[in-house]
């Protein structure tokens, strides 16, 4: 962690110009390790680096807590929301400028930047060659915009005002300046409606398409308050050639006692052609050579509980639980590194005399859940082997907070392919955009519009295939839109960014008392964490610390060695983080 935190945003960006070429998605091959000049002189080398973008997608969602430079970018999205808690940095006073102890908030920036820099390489040299066609140039053009525009909604919608670098850095660079997030929107709009005109209907998994263009396209155009285009995007998507799944499909469709849900969110079922729902999912495939893989989802490591501990006790204050045994199978070595929430686990299901125990919502059927009644003692040398954990004989009762809660199943199980490896969960396919979103995203645009009805209709458009009870107009708000987000999207959706983007639009809407003006000391995204997630409520406490959190922990800090590095320029800190005080007026317009 600290070797990637101390690498300046100057170094970030710098050419690296390791890349590869494909001949079948799956197997990459490399084409050159030589510098750029020799590397991009035809297609195949610019293609080669398009290849090193759609990879770099994969660490939203691949790695593991071993070490925390590699955690995954949506499980520090979740860990700190509504919905979930960091049990081992639960203290986000930790988390400085100079520290973000086992979750890497700072890391993540720097990592970002990379991403930047490969597409900012491809920009920069587009007309490096002749091509033989505007369209052949054009498409290739549009997708590196289109992950630059990704890379930037993710920077804006978790730091803030950020530099916005807008072409290949050649040597060191030592003045970077602070953009305004809005300037910073407005560029990757335009670049973004630029990459939907000339990207594919249609590609390989894993390629950009035009679908992929315009739900990005509607979500930079909600958070740019321009709700009439986020309709129009997410209308485009939603016509087609994308459905939403209304039948069994895929691996494990004739086993009767799943259900659609469970097939909807196996990663071996994210990009087969049967499934129309899949927008856009990342390819992460064990079978695929070393290079080509990640280290795995590690879903059932981050999320599920570590119920195998021995502070599991039995009635005999005995330890209860071993770490082997059929559980291990189906529900991982847990580590909670993603602890849920009581809100998320059961009051969210709550709807219309509904509760988690009787609704008909199949996102929250027994059968796609592992509750903790469920859970049972593994020790075959316990007294209590085989009956059902009582959480009265633990060795502490905070030991509910990371040891035994209910669990996702239906999202998490994702086995090992490779007999030899730990069961923490495997390589696979995970979505980046989904159709069920784009219907979300449209509904939002409706209730910022005034437009219930409509709001309403496309949020019953996901609760009718999840058998949900349907809600009438008057019921939608922004917080029931954000439950529904939760309920379809969960380690789906990066949940702390759009949270944050919610609450920018609400901050410069004046709505709900919120203003721009105030963002760092009075933000939805503070108001919501408080109110469901009890666990700063509580002030829980582990590893030293105790639950807590403030209003401008809405922002993650901006990694002091970065700033510092930049010794001809200001890179502003967020408010509420030691260094703010030295930032200037961020710049407004991106030349």
């Amino acid at each position: 962690m600290k070797r990637l935190i101390n690498i300046s945003l100057a170094m970030v960006v710098l050419l690296l110009t390791q890349s590869s070429c494909d001949k079948d998605w799956l197997k990459p091959e490399p084409l050159s390790f030589f510098s750029p000049e020799n590397v991009f002189t035809d297609k195949a080398g610019f293609e080669s680096l398009l290849i090193t973008m759609r990879k770099d997608l994969k660490t939203e969602n691949t790695g593991t807590a071993s070490t925390s430079t590699i955690m995954p970018n949506l499980t520090m999205e979740f860990a700190a929301s509504d919905l979930a808690s960091p049990w081992s940095q639960l203290d986000f006073y930790n988390l400085t400028p100079n520290t973000d102890m086992y979750y890497r908030y700072l890391s993540m920036f720097t990592v970002i930047y990379s991403s930047v820099k490969n597409a900012n390489v491809l920009i920069s040299r587009i007309d490096d060659i002749e091509w033989k066609s505007e369209q052949e140039r054009n498409a290739i053009l549009a997708e590196a915009y289109w992950h630059r525009a990704y890379w930037y909604y993710r920077l804006v919608n978790s730091y803030g005002d950020v530099p916005f670098i807008n072409e290949e850095i050649q040597g060191a660079k030592l003045d970077f300046r602070t953009h305004s997030r809005w300037a910073i929107l407005s560029k990757i709009q335009s670049d973004t409606e630029y990459a939907a005109e000339w990207l594919p209907v249609a590609a390989k998994p894993g390629v950009i398409t035009k679908g992929a263009a315009h739900h990005l396209l509607a979500k930079i155009y909600l958070a740019n308050l321009e709700f009439d285009k986020a309709i129009e995007a997410a209308t485009k998507v939603i016509n087609g050639p994308y459905a939403l799944m209304n039948q069994r499909f895929g691996l494990d469709a004739d086993k009767a006692y799943r259900n659609l849900i469970w097939d909807l969110h196996r990663s071996k079922n994210f990009s087969i052609a049967q499934n129309t729902e899949t927008i856009l999912a990342s390819i992460d495939r064990y079978e695929a050579p070393p290079g080509a893989r990640s280290e795995g989802l590690y879903t059932m490591r981050m999320y599920n509980c570590q119920y195998f501990q021995p502070q599991v006790l039995d009635s005999q204050g005995k330890p209860g639980m071993v770490r082997s045994g059929p559980m291990l199978d189906s529900l991982g070595i847990g580590n909670a590194n993603v602890r849920l929430t009581g809100y998320y686990q059961y009051d969210i299901w709550a709807y219309k005399g509904q509760t988690w125990k009787n609704t008909t919502d199949l996102r929250r059927s027994d059968i796609n859940w592992v509750d903790k009644h469920e859970l049972r003692y593994n020790n075959p040398a316990s007294v209590d082997y085989g009956k059902v954990i009582n959480t009265a004989f633990l060795a502490n009762p905070i030991d509910t907070f990371k040891h035994v809660y209910a669990m996702p199943h239906y999202i998490m199980y994702n086995p090992m392919d490779d007999p030899l490896a730990r069961t923490v969960g495997g390589n696979g396919d995970w979505y980046i955009f989904r159709l069920a979103e784009t219907y979300l995203l449209r509904a939002e645009a409706y209730y910022w519009k005034n437009q219930h009805a409509l709001a309403a209709a496309d949020i019953n458009k996901v609760r009718e295939r999840a058998k949900a009870l349907p809600i009438s107009a008057g019921e939608v708000t922004i917080d029931f839109i954000m439950n529904e987000r939760a309920r379809e999207l969960f380690a789906e959706e990066p949940r702390h960014s759009e949270l944050v983007r919610v609450s920018y639009i609400m901050a410069k809407s004046n709505l709900g008392g919120y203003n721009l003006a105030s963002f760092s000391e009075k933000n939805f995204f503070y108001d919501r964490v408080m109110r469901y997630n009890n666990t700063y409520e509580k002030k829980v406490q582990l590893l030293g610390n105790t639950a807590n959190m403030a209003p401008f922990h809405v922002l993650w800090p901006i990694p002091s060695l970065v700033i510092t590095a930049n010794t001809k320029g200001v890179i502003n800190q967020n408010a509420g983080y030691d260094g703010a005080e030295r930032n200037v007026e961020p710049l407004m317009t991106i030349e």
